[in-house]
């Protein structure tokens, strides 16, 4: 993925920061974002870039607008830096900016979203497959697989966002309770009663696919 941003343009001069969480080597990276520093900014980006897409991918179900968000996010990361003061780890921070632009994504695309026909492969092509080693000798597994992974990810696309966001959080990208209610700005409590209502969605709902 490439990104045509200009990252020092967007940073504004700020005080010291104050760090509890970050790490020494994150902690100069982000002065030196702060500072206008392009290397550095663009360091960032490569840090994160995947996991921006890939959390947008997953919270959204559409390549495209996955990396539109990505952009959208970068963009306020950088317009935003100079206020973070290590609260969290950068990671869970630029998360709750992630998951801030796809909600708002999320609202307006929804309403306007026509239905995508996609193959199942070409929808595997886009969110992973679950082939394990040994498969390639036996094709009625691996399709038996796929069609598990394609009715899992219709299962996640149905969920309301909330909760798809807290399962994808947890079991997809393998944050903390507090890491999540970080991100979703909600108590832990609040964390695991979503996922447990998604949990017992996703059951109900492969419960029903299956023949």
């Amino acid at each position: 993925m490439e990104y045509t941003l200009s990252p020092g343009r967007f940073m504004k001069n700020a005080e010291a920061l104050e760090w509890s969480e970050v790490g020494s080597d994150e902690a100069a990276l982000i002065e030196r974002c702060v500072a206008g520093e392009d290397a550095a900014c663009a360091a960032l980006v490569a840090g994160q870039e995947r996991m921006v897409f890939q959390l947008g991918l997953h919270l959204l179900g559409d390549r495209d607008e996955a990396l539109d968000l990505a952009q959208e996010v970068f963009l306020r990361v950088f317009r935003t830096l100079h206020t973070f003061r290590g609260q969290s780890a950068l990671r869970t921070w630029v998360y709750r900016i992630v998951i801030n632009q796809a909600r708002n994504r999320q609202r307006f695309w929804h309403r306007r979203r026509r239905k995508d026909h996609q193959s199942l492969d070409q929808h595997l092509v886009e969110h992973g497959d679950l082939r394990q080693p040994g498969d390639a000798d036996q094709p009625d597994r691996v399709f038996a697989r796929k069609e598990m992974a394609l009715r899992l990810w219709q299962a996640l696309d149905a969920l309301p966002f909330e909760q798809r966001t807290a399962i994808v959080l947890r079991e997809v990208d393998g944050m903390s309770y507090e890491e999540i209610a970080f991100s979703l700005d909600v108590a832990v409590g609040t964390v695991k009663s979503r996922l447990t209502r998604a949990r017992q969605a996703l059951r109900a709902e492969l419960r029903e696919a299956r023949p």
